[in-house]
């Protein structure tokens, strides 16, 4: 792109828009405007790495390496901006993807070797192979959820939903959620509830959103004693989209709270192993929120129940310049 003195843009390129660095053609990035604003103090070509927010909220962020220089005598200046996000991205899932391997894999594998050993020692014994049987297929099952967990974690971590980003109805990714989460809430007689709509829309991908809320009702519904509410509302905050799932539940220790979305946490192993819980399920809604430049919070109080909030940035032209919703 091409900034005026006056450092407003020009001329750019299709490509500009996406990275989020203007904003009413101005520079929204304070990094870039510093830099940009050294060039034309020096008159020299500068060349920095930086990171910028994905979003208004959240902890995204994306790598630049920019290269400014003068083009004349009146103070225009050339940026170049190549957005390294992705080559960084993928050389951390590689690190993480073995590292998700070598840390998860292990013991359910394990477990099986066991209770193979087990059921041959038992051949004699119809009652005991077929406790073991069981055993064993419940393993199974959490070793193939476990597997379809962390290659779902390594494809959102590999995959930048802005590159090709399209406009997604926030209620539709809702209701989605919700048909897919009602055969776990009919088994433990939970009731899904759905409280507002609100027609909003905003950029990424269906996908990994319906994944991400359908995660969180599975999670409420799966810390739910039976009988009770799972209620998810969506709530319009001016620039901001709100999906929040709350539950009934057993509530989260408030010193537990800040680690609920690290891979593998799990607040109460023994019940994680009960409902066949990865401890990979909110690390996951926590890498959609920030693919999409948005956030995940928590409140909770043991004995009472927790809410989760889902927070995204409103696709820019849903936003009136009154501000209002159109």
């Amino acid at each position: 792109m091409i900034l005026s003195p006056g450092e407003t843009a020009i001329f750019q390129t299709s490509g500009i828009g996406a990275l989020g660095v203007l904003r009413d053609n101005r520079l929204a990035s304070e990094e870039l405007l510093a830099l940009v604003r050294l060039v034309r103090r020096s008159g020299e070509l500068k060349m920095a790495n930086l990171e910028i927010p994905r979003g208004p909220i959240g902890d995204g962020r994306r790598n630049l390496h920019v290269t400014a220089a003068p083009i004349d005598n009146e103070g225009k200046i050339l940026v170049f901006i190549n957005d390294e996000s992705e080559q960084q991205r993928i050389d951390a899932v590689r690190r993480d993807f073995v590292a998700n391997v070598s840390h998860e894999l292990k013991t359910p594998i394990g477990a099986l070797m066991l209770l193979s050993e087990a059921v041959l020692g038992a051949k004699d014994d119809p009652e005991e192979v077929q406790k073991f049987a069981q055993i064993m297929q419940s393993e199974s099952r959490r070793l193939s959820e476990l597997v379809k967990e962390i290659i779902d974690l390594s494809r959102l971590q590999s995959h930048d939903p802005l590159v090709a980003a399209y406009e997604v109805d926030i209620d539709e990714v809702v209701k989605e959620a919700i048909n897919l989460s009602e055969s776990a809430a009919e088994a433990r007689q939970v009731t899904i509830i759905l409280n507002e709509k609100s027609n909003g829309v905003v950029i990424g991908d269906r996908d990994q959103l319906i994944m991400a809320v359908h995660n969180l009702i599975e999670n409420a519904i799966n810390y739910s004693p039976e009988k009770t509410r799972v209620t998810v509302t969506i709530s319009d905050a001016g620039e901001l989209i709100e999906v929040t799932v709350a539950d009934q539940g057993i509530g989260i220790a408030e010193t537990e709270q800040e680690r609920i979305f690290e891979r593998f946490y799990r607040v109460d192993p023994a019940r994680s192993r009960e409902t066949g819980g990865t401890g990979l399920g909110l690390s996951i809604v926590k890498h959609v929120a920030l693919n999409h430049g948005g956030e995940i919070g928590v409140w909770s109080k043991e004995g009472v129940g927790s809410t989760f909030a889902l927070r995204l940035p409103r696709a820019p032209q849903s936003v009136t310049d009154e501000g209002g919703i159109a």
